[in-house]
């Protein structure tokens, strides 16, 4: 694929981004949900990485750019409607692998228990020893 037609598939929404789903490749786990714009996607295809776009910093974030947990992507795919990203990614720069910026392995630490929620994996990495 020389050119950008294959963008055009995505059903952007009216800010112009999608939601886009991290799976880890070898687990299946659900890492964490971030948003994707045409430079976010396109940048993450031609890197091999998962770049996204920051709602709250307004810009392109390369996912580990401050933590070093990057994300190598294995394969992007496109639900049926076209509106939902899904990268499957083996995740980089620690042992056991953290993806969120809590320190822990994936971001749905939280299950819904009688209680309410409640953690429910440890958090591998001191955030502070991750973001200096």
């Amino acid at each position: 694929m020389d050119n950008d037609d294959w963008l055009d598939s995505v059903c952007w929404d009216e800010r112009g981004l999608v939601p886009a789903v991290v799976q880890e490749a070898g687990s299946g786990d659900v890492l964490m949900v971030a948003w994707m714009n045409r430079d976010a996607l396109r940048r993450t295809r031609e890197l091999g990485q998962s770049v996204f776009w920051s709602r709250s910093r307004k810009r392109l974030w390369h996912k580990g750019e401050e933590s070093g947990h990057v994300q190598q992507v294995e394969s992007i795919h496109l639900d049926c409607d076209g509106d939902v990203v899904l990268l499957r990614v083996r995740q980089l720069g620690h042992e056991p692998s953290i993806a969120c910026h809590t320190g822990r392995h994936s971001c749905f630490f939280r299950a819904l228990g009688a209680g309410g929620w409640e953690s429910v994996s440890p958090v591998l990495r001191d955030p502070e020893d991750i973001y200096r």
